[in-house]
């Protein structure tokens, strides 16, 4: 995977994990602390992505949490078992597209 397609990769997850909270957390009693909490970081290290290259590293930083609420939420049945399981689907997607460059660089093909 290319450090662009990566970059593509990391950005549709982070906007899809977003989007996910925000329609999770529509109905919630506190859904501006919860949209404050939970939607608007992945969308702002989309939007620092393209400038930042920490933002990379942030966003698989935050994705194990976001990896743990969802295991939590799918275990205690939350507000939706199919809600939780595309939580742990899409920030597994983050930890990898973040991980990706710097897994390729230590592990790929050395050019001689």
């Amino acid at each position: 995977m290319s450090r662009s397609l990566a970059r593509w990769s990391l950005g549709l997850a982070l906007l899809g994990l977003g989007a996910l909270y925000l329609y999770a957390f529509h109905d919630d009693r506190h859904r501006t602390a919860a949209w404050l909490v939970f939607a608007l970081p992945p969308w702002l290290l989309a939007a620092a992505l393209p400038r930042s290259t920490r933002a990379a590293f942030w966003a698989g930083v935050l994705a194990l949490f976001w990896f743990s609420h969802g295991v939590m939420v799918a275990w205690s049945g939350g507000y939706a078992p199919a809600l939780a399981a595309l939580e742990i689907v899409l920030s597994l997607w983050v930890i990898g597209a973040a991980s990706a460059p710097g897994l390729r660089a230590r592990f790929g093909r050395r050019r001689g």
